[in-house]
């Protein structure tokens, strides 16, 4: 199979493009930056997988949310307006998402089954979906993969964090009462791929035991014999991130109900047993 791949430079693209040509696949790399292009190679494959998005984990600013909702809506729209003049399309269409869809809670557990929440990235995800399901009346299979904290050594925010464990100055942010919905970066590659082979629709890409922000500080201080008692004041994360503190302040117990349902066996379903395969 071909397999176009929009943002394949990035943390989760190169993990993917790498399982892609291990089992055989031939893979495009492109960028969403410019949509006609982009259209161009994906009429050339049999799936395209869009990764491309301005990175969530920066201070938010006006120009900076703009930039997030525009590089996820307004040039995927312009892929799909530039592919629909084209004779030849991809017969499968795969969006990144995440579970920010959901909201914020410390109570609630959700599911795919359940509504969009109502903050700026509830609704940043919804309509980055909504554009992606543009692709169903091209005659193409959409599917969202709604990630969650995506755990791995050589990037997102595991190898932010390794320095500050190792040196001992680790521990939880805020109340450490959130919930991180993590995955192991196999794990979110098997999802994708499970999107790609078959899977239409939004599904989950979290394991199946989502812990609390201070859990998952402890968890790590201890595979590192460190200490993980230094906790990190609201305060100090919003004056960091600005309106971008919720990502780490806040958080969503989501379950993978749907890739379950589809069969996906998780090879790293524990927290422990996850970190210590990154860490080993």
């Amino acid at each position: 199979m071909r397999v176009g791949v929009s943002g394949a430079s990035g943390f989760i693209g190169k993990h993917l493009c790498a399982a892609l040509r291990a089992r055989g696949d031939d893979v495009l790399e492109t960028s969403m930056r410019d949509p006609q292009q982009a259209a161009g190679l994906a009429s050339q494959c049999d799936a395209f997988v869009n990764l491309s998005g301005e990175n969530l984990g920066q201070r938010w600013n006006d120009r900076v949310k703009r930039e997030i909702l525009r590089s996820r809506t307004e040039l995927p729209q312009r892929f799909f307006e530039a592919l629909s003049t084209m004779q030849a399309r991809p017969h499968t269409y795969v969006s990144a998402s995440a579970v920010g869809y959901y909201g914020t809670s410390e109570t609630a557990t959700f599911t795919e089954s359940d509504p969009s929440g109502s903050d700026f990235l509830a609704r940043v995800c919804a309509e980055w979906e909504r554009v992606a399901h543009t692709g169903e009346p091209l005659g193409m299979r959409v599917a969202c993969v709604r990630a969650g904290l995506v755990l791995a050594a050589d990037g997102g925010v595991l190898a932010k964090l390794l320095p500050v464990f190792k040196s001992g100055m680790g521990g939880r942010a805020g109340s450490g009462k959130q919930w991180s919905s993590w995955i192991h970066i196999d794990d979110a590659v098997g999802i994708y791929l499970l999107a790609i082979d078959r899977a239409a629709g939004a599904i989950n890409a979290v394991a199946p035991n989502p812990a609390r922000n201070a859990d998952v500080a402890e968890a790590l201080g201890r595979l590192l014999h460190r200490p993980a008692a230094v906790a990190v004041p609201a305060f100090v994360v919003k004056a960091a991130l600005a309106q971008g503190a919720t990502l780490i302040l806040e958080g969503q117990r989501v379950l993978p109900a749907r890739a379950q349902a589809e069969g996906y066996a998780f090879k790293f379903p524990q927290l422990e047993d996850a970190l210590t395969n990154l860490l080993g």
